[in-house]
């Protein structure tokens, strides 16, 4: 294709562990984007022990005169350093990341291209994530239950993330400049299976510190697979418990320590009112929840010290 011969307008990089099944539709999927001509595709490959490898030598024998299709097997094992490659590796100015289990709508990358180019000041961006479920919704997965499954919907408006909130790795995109002095944070974010995380709110934090802008956009929406075994109260609550772990990780000297457990003790004031007064299974959960928090993030502290006296 005579457009891979110039520099590609985006790059899309998703990183992939064991789940070549799951990204074998997504590749089929993006087949079907408009412009897709105008992209390549950088595919990361997180030391998985599965057949990925030959999955995506299968698809791009199959498909490689449609799709500028890029392979790298990334050894060292963690979701930061998968994305720090494929940031290294691409080639365009315009970085988007995609998940291995997730779909784009055909108008994912167009909406990307439009807004950077009609946008010289937009830094960041991202969009509507759809859960799809691999059995049927729990009837407890409600409100704030939703954001660990990365269920997003901000509206039909084009507009600003509110403070707090930023687009997930399932679906963002970020100009390449973003990244000239930082890259996502190799002790943040998850390591095989490991549910760490934290890294992509690192980013965009200090994306806000540099005064750029993070927009959400409706037609940038893709649709993302929640599969079974994750649908469990005991997923959930081990999800929290190591976000818990790495609110520890952030935390730095002896002022971040400081802040981190005033911050803990007023979460456990708030989240013991608060379960005096829950009445519904979900809410009831998410107190639990909350609570692994706290327990991940004071276990982490407990063993940081335990560490540093043996040391």
């Amino acid at each position: 294709m005579d457009a891979f011969k110039r520099c590609p307008a985006v790059s899309v990089v998703i990183c992939t562990y064991n789940r070549a099944d799951l990204l074998e539709k997504t590749l089929m999927s993006l087949l079907e984007l408009e412009d897709l001509a105008l992209a390549e595709i950088i595919v990361v490959d997180n030391r998985s022990t599965d057949h990925t490898a030959a999955t995506i030598k299968r698809f791009s024998v199959a498909h490689g005169q449609d799709i500028h299709l890029r392979y790298h097997y990334e050894r060292e094992q963690g979701l930061s350093a998968a994305r720090n490659a494929g940031i290294t590796l691409s080639r365009a100015d315009v970085i988007a990341f995609l998940d291995d289990d997730a779909i784009p709508c055909v108008t994912w990358l167009q909406t990307i291209m439009a807004a950077f180019g009609n946008n010289p000041e937009l830094t960041a961006m991202g969009g509507k994530i759809e859960p799809m479920f691999e059995v049927e919704r729990p009837g407890w997965l409600t409100g704030p239950l939703e954001l660990p499954y990365t269920i997003i919907d901000l509206g039909s408006a084009v507009r600003e993330y509110p403070v707090g909130l930023n687009p997930f790795g399932a679906n963002m995109a970020m100009r390449k400049t973003a990244f000239a002095a930082v890259m996502f944070p190799l002790h943040l974010g998850r390591k095989g299976d490991i549910l760490l995380s934290g890294e992509e709110s690192w980013v965009f934090e200090q994306i806000r510190k540099n005064g750029g802008t993070i927009m959400y956009h409706p037609h940038m929406a893709v649709k993302h697979f929640v599969p079974a075994t994750r649908l469990t109260k005991e997923w959930i609550m081990n999800r929290y418990y190591c976000q818990g772990m790495s609110n520890a990780a952030q935390a730095a000297g002896l002022l971040g320590n400081v802040m981190l457990m005033a911050k803990t003790a007023a979460k456990v004031l708030y989240i013991t009112v608060d379960s005096l007064l829950a009445r519904t299974e979900g809410r009831k959960l998410l107190n639990r929840c909350r609570f692994e928090s706290i327990r991940g993030t004071l276990d982490t502290l407990r063993n940081r010290k335990s560490e540093s006296a043996a040391g």
